[in-house]
């Protein structure tokens, strides 16, 4: 039986999502200092939504997330343009700073081309590299959802450094450090997280995952697990109107041998 257009188009979606899947890293990386746990949802099968784990040639772990604007097809194709610039730039020695901008600099020769479509090649990006040595670590926030780290009892959001990347020439982004220690957690995730609505048309919101990360219980896979649960249930079957991303990272001590 000859295939409709509809069921065609549906095989290159299906393929094109196995595609996007490959870029992610097939498992989180597997350290002594640190325990990493990722969960990601798209929400129409492709989707803007990235992340990546990096081993620097310093051996200091180098971990992004980041959100395109926009959600679907045309979304991945753009995830998927810096998603391979970001991994071409981190051969090298590098800094979160002058990976930012190399990003905003990349974005810009595309937007520049289109004045209907140059919005869509924007993008959020937390892009950090993490000493295993001293545990201390060196980001950038670009308009990112503000990750959330878990000392003791408290709870501290890590501030934005910069506006999203895309739309602006030279953006002003600075570079902030945060000192983990053992028993710390940090949760990064995307908007679609924190958007998600039940059928009253509530949002999920930041204090949910404050007040999922103040109790803790489990370890970093079965922590995202019940967050995802959690979601569902606050979700109530409404579909999601985007994608959605979370990592886990539970600090162990510092890596010493080298």
């Amino acid at each position: 039986m000859e295939k409709t257009g509809k069921s065609r188009l549906d095989e290159e979606l299906d393929l094109a999502c196995q595609v996007q899947q490959l870029l992610f890293p097939p498992s989180s990386p597997i350290c002594s200092w640190c325990c990493t746990g990722v969960k990601n949802r798209m929400a129409r099968k492709l989707g803007g939504d990235y992340f990546d784990f990096i081993t620097m040639p310093d051996q200091c772990q180098s971990l992004f997330i980041g959100d395109v604007t926009g959600h679907g097809f045309h979304a991945s194709v753009i995830m998927s343009l810096i998603y391979g610039y970001i991994h071409r730039s981190t051969i090298g020695e590098c800094s979160p700073c002058e990976i930012a901008k190399g990003v905003n600099s990349f974005l810009a020769t595309f937007a520049h081309r289109t004045r209907k479509l140059d919005h869509f090649f924007s993008t959020t990006l937390f892009f950090a590299i993490i000493d295993p040595r001293s545990l201390k670590m060196h980001y950038v926030n670009c308009g990112h959802t503000p990750p959330l780290a878990k000392q003791q009892d408290k709870i501290l959001a890590l501030p934005t450094s910069g506006p999203p990347l895309g739309f602006f020439a030279e953006p002003d982004i600075d570079v902030h450090e945060f000192q983990f220690n053992p028993g710390d957690r940090l949760l990064l995730c995307t908007d679609g997280m924190i958007e998600a609505k039940n059928q009253t048309g509530e949002m999920f919101g930041t204090q949910r995952l404050i007040e999922k990360l103040k109790q803790g219980g489990g370890d970093h896979i079965e922590f995202l697990e019940e967050l995802f649960g959690q979601l569902d249930k606050f979700c109530g079957g409404q579909e999601n109107e985007d994608d959605m991303t979370a990592i886990l990272l539970d600090f162990n001590r510092p890596f010493s041998a080298y």
